[in-house]
């Protein structure tokens, strides 16, 4: 074996171990529909200075929902319940007084004046219009009213200061009026003589002083400080630190919050539908194995090992970087696994192609054929997975909630398929394109035969795109279809969206979860969420629910539950996808989608990008127009599921336009409908079987998972297929038509120097 083999082996091996220890040592942390966790709810209550109103509740949402992701608790569910109440459940958080520790903190800040000090003996509650709190010495102290609050805060930052021996210390930075503001309250303060208590400024979080430092004596009168900067000290460490800073930068909460209520419930999803979901994970995932071994043979099924090899690998990065799996993102995992395939398909096409040219010239050696199949599949396979990693990066710096939760999801399974094509199945099918057998019986390694479609294709040889615009026609009629769905059935937004309602029953015996549900579908609500809590509280969360819904959830619960079924709470529930999240996610994704246009104008040309965007706004509009025609729920999965679309389609559309730039540079004379129409053709094997193994595993997921699950793998199965179509037959014939009179560019028409001139036969085929 050559020393590059070698090294891959070996690397291969390592991380494959890591992985192993990685899932035998350390437990996954499960969202709240697979594990349950911690509900609360929190009511917001006035102040002199604001209301606890709808609008003010909705602010207060935002500002936990940040703390809550900055704090480390993943996927969390917020939504406002009635006028001032806010249901929140922690996926994970089994132990209230953690749950507690999260949220129980308001964090409201503010810096008050100091003024004279009180007389001995004073209590510690205002006396004579003075607000009197011990200071962190526990000696009271007289605060004047609030100068200042969290609002202003810019950024609060955790440091450690050796040299001044204050350890560690909560850095602010105050913005715009704040920062004149903290100038004027300083400046007042440095009036005062040093010592004197006046000349402090008290630092108050939740009521509490936490620092009252002396405004410093280089600081004059009625200047103050300039630079709107000060810092919190006190007895810290560094954990206390980093919290303090980041439940302050999280945001100053409008109104305080009080928990009403706190409980640990249990999955929103049965054992049944877990079990269901697992069993069409691992039926899809054979079947598409059992796919690529049966089309590709010996290599295929080394791709297959490659593929499990994928599987664990992405799951222990998962694991170890503490991702939250929920069902919709464990099904995503899954279908990552199919579409982790198209690389090493890009592979083995292109061995097929090398295969078939250089026999017809003169006879190579398999391992070389190989070699040469993997360099020339590089740089497909580099700006697909580029423009991916791209959009997953930007809808996690951008994102929140379930949005940055995808884009790790995303940028973890890009990174590990690549690895797993490009290390481990080019490590085994190095080692096995040595063995004599296997250099001498092509049929048997899987890419001595050129494969069915592409013989079909070479025999017919059809010109698809000698009319583009037929194609774009046809387009234009699916959208139109999509968007007249959507106007005439509406969408059917699910209770994130809009809301819904929650009811909660007390059973005179314990029903179980998976009961609950059955009983809760054949009162006609079968898309509520079910959770139970204390074995005997049944809790019905859905859109849609009035007072006969109601009555007839309470009698199929009686019927389980002993004959009785208490209502113990009735709230109507606002919509937990907040008009902030919501905001966030599509800003998140419209930059990425421009994001992506600026790569793709830059690796190939401004057309080719606009090919790709127009295919994947196609592709948008009609998986939703499908939804809406078919009258499912567009909630989270779905959300979770157009993402995936929408890099499934870039993906296959950067493939297409991969092999029309490597002919192009070929053929700079060649008329570019005549090379997009080889392009296509060479690319549709791969396009096919890419498509196919996907398709496997979702239609397992459609017919054996639960209804959820159903809904994500049918959102799927209509962006693969609309995407392979697109791919190819919507996003080259708009860049063929904006291509329309211009010239050819230089860059891409001249091979380089010295390098030897090509035939057109000598195309090295694509995936």
């Amino acid at each position: 074996m050559t020393r590059t083999t070698v090294v891959r082996a070996v690397l291969a091996v390592l991380v494959l171990l890591a992985s192993l220890f990685a899932v035998l040592t350390q437990s996954p942390r499960l969202g709240l529909d697979l594990q349950g966790g911690t509900r609360m709810v929190l009511e917001t209550r006035d102040t002199a200075a604001a209301q606890a109103d709808a609008a003010t509740t909705d602010r207060t949402i935002e500002v936990l929902r940040q703390r809550i992701d900055a704090l480390g608790v993943a996927e969390p569910v917020l939504a406002r319940s009635g006028e001032n109440r806010i249901v929140v459940e922690l996926p994970d958080v089994q132990d209230p007084r953690r749950a507690a520790e999260v949220l129980g903190r308001t964090a409201q800040l503010a810096i008050h004046p100091v003024e004279e000090p009180p007389e001995e003996g004073t209590a510690e509650e205002g006396t004579a219009g003075r607000r009197v709190l011990p200071d962190e010495q526990g000696r009271p102290v007289a605060l004047g009213a609030a100068a200042l609050s969290g609002a202003g805060v810019q950024d609060a930052e955790a440091r450690f200061d050796p040299q001044q021996g204050t350890g560690w210390h909560v850095a602010l930075d105050f913005r715009g009026d704040a920062a004149r503001d903290w100038a004027a309250l300083t400046g007042r303060a440095a009036c005062h003589p040093v010592g004197d208590d006046r000349r402090r400024v008290a630092i108050v979080l939740d009521d509490k002083v936490i620092s009252s430092p002396q405004v410093d004596p280089s600081v004059g009168c009625g200047s103050g400080i300039a630079s709107g900067a000060t810092r919190i000290t006190g007895a810290f460490d560094a954990a206390e630190a980093r919290e303090l800073a980041l439940l302050i930068k999280g945001g100053a909460l409008p109104v305080p919050v009080e928990t009403v209520d706190q409980r640990i419930v249990g999955p929103t999803l049965g054992a049944a539908a877990i079990s269901a979901s697992a069993q069409a994970a691992a039926v899809g995932v054979s079947l598409t194995a059992l796919f690529v071994t049966f089309v590709y043979r010996l290599f295929g099924a080394l791709a297959a090992v490659a593929l499990a090899a994928y599987g664990v690998i992405s799951y222990a990065a998962l694991v170890a970087l503490g991702v939250t799996l929920t069902l919709p993102g464990l099904a995503g995992f899954v279908l990552a696994i199919g579409m982790a395939v198209d690389a090493n398909v890009l592979v083995l096409e292109r061995a097929r192609e090398e295969y078939q040219n250089r026999s017809r010239r003169s006879p190579r050696s398999l391992r070389s054929t190989m070699s040469t199949a993997s360099r020339k599949a590089w740089t497909a396979v580099a700006d697909a997975n580029a423009t991916t990693l791209l959009a997953a990066g930007l809808l996690f710096l951008l994102g929140s909630g379930p949005v940055k939760g995808f884009g790790v999801t995303l940028a973890i399974g890009v990174a590990v398929s690549m690895f797993s094509a490009l290390v481990v199945a080019r490590a085994l099918t190095d080692v096995a394109a040595r063995f004599p057998f296997v250099d001498r019986f092509r049929t048997v390694s899987g890419v001595g035969a050129p494969g069915r479609v592409r013989t079909f294709l070479t025999r017919r040889r059809p010109r698809p795109m000698r009319t583009p615009r037929r194609w774009l026609t046809v387009s234009a009629v699916l959208v139109a279809v999509a968007v007249t769905g959507i106007l005439v059935r509406g969408l059917n937004l699910g209770v994130e969206f809009t809301g819904g309602r929650l009811v909660e029953y007390a059973t005179t015996r314990t029903v179980d979860a998976d009961t609950a549900r059955s009983a809760v579908a054949q009162a006609g609500f079968p898309d509520a969420e079910v959770t139970t809590a204390d074995g005997r509280d049944v809790s019905v969360r859905g859109a849609g629910i009035d007072d006969d819904g109601v009555a007839a959830i309470g009698d199929a619960l009686a019927g389980e539950g002993g004959g009785t079924a208490t209502k113990l709470r009735d709230e109507l529930i606002g919509p937990s996808m907040g008009e902030e999240l919501r905001r966030n996610a599509m800003i998140a994704l419209g930059i990425a989608v421009v994001a992506q246009l600026v790569y793709l104008t830059a690796r190939f040309r401004w057309t080719f990008a606009a090919g790709c965007v127009v295919a994947l706004v196609h592709d948008v509009v009609v998986v939703v127009g499908a939804f809406a025609w078919l009258g499912r729920p567009v909630d989270g999965v779905f959300l979770a599921a157009l993402l995936t679309v929408v890099g499934y389609s870039v993906n296959d559309s950067v493939v297409v336009f991969d092999r029309v730039r490597e002919l192009w540079r070929r053929e700079p004379r060649g008329a570019l409908p005549a090379l997009a129409d080889s392009a296509v053709l060479q690319t549709v094997p791969r396009t096919v079987n890419t498509g196919a193994g996907a398709l496997f595993i979702l239609a397992a997921l459609a017919v054996l998972g639960d209804g959820a699950l159903a809904d994500f793998a049918i959102a799927l199965i209509v962006g693969v297929c609309v995407g392979t179509y697109s791919s190819v037959l919507t996003a080259v014939p708009v860049a063929l038509l904006l291509e329309a009179g211009r010239p050819a560019p230089a860059a891409a028409g001249r091979p380089r120097t010295g390098a030897p001139r090509r035939t057109a036969r000598d195309n090295g085929a694509v995936v």
